[in-house]
């Protein structure tokens, strides 16, 4: 599998990492998990194919971490919320629907076929969001915001479309429809 990202990839540090869950949640508190606290979370496992803008796709990955259905029950969002950001390191962020955040097959990944993912690969947590385009599975995971309304992500403020699903070829933002996203 390739390895592409923007940037330089981020050192985790086991006693300073924390994944931070704030924004319209239901408590109107941000609530967070530590390293210790997030792998004790429920595992799950997913056999997903992998589709990249670039116009590659590898099928059949196994993916296992925590589910993001089990994220949202263990911080609910308000009712008013309708997406996601989910942000990295260094400020990159990709947005989603909330219902495609959660979805059964969407997973923050601590492995890649059996093996722990490698720091180029997302180490030590990767959003894996099957049904979208590969810039929407987040690398280096560090918080999830719950939003009342869309915001475009890193990629999607600089030419990628918005919803990015691969079975409609949505790469780029010249190709959206009204009502696919927030202007540019």
């Amino acid at each position: 599998m390739p390895v592409l990202h923007y940037g330089p990839v981020p050192v985790f540090d086991q006693k300073t990492w924390d994944l931070r869950v704030s924004g319209a949640t239901e408590s109107r508190q941000e609530t967070g998990w530590d390293w210790d606290g997030f792998r004790s979370l429920p595992q799950a496992e997913i056999i997903a194919d992998f589709h990249c803008v670039t116009k590659f796709t590898i099928l059949g990955i196994t993916w296992s971490g925590v589910s993001a259905a089990q994220v949202l029950a263990a911080v609910p969002p308000d009712a008013a919320a309708t997406h996601v950001m989910v942000w990295a390191d260094f400020g990159y962020g990709a947005n989603l629907p909330l219902d495609v955040f959660a979805a059964p097959d969407t997973l923050l990944a601590t492995y890649r076929d059996g093996r722990e993912l490698e720091p180029a690969q997302g180490h030590p947590v990767r959003l894996v969001v099957p049904s979208r385009y590969g810039w929407k599975s987040v690398k280096w995971v560090r918080a999830i915001e719950y939003l009342v309304g869309d915001r475009r992500g890193f990629w999607e403020e600089r030419g990628y479309h918005n919803l990015a699903d691969p079975w409609c070829e949505q790469r780029y933002s010249y190709q959206e429809q009204p009502g696919d996203g927030p202007p540019l």
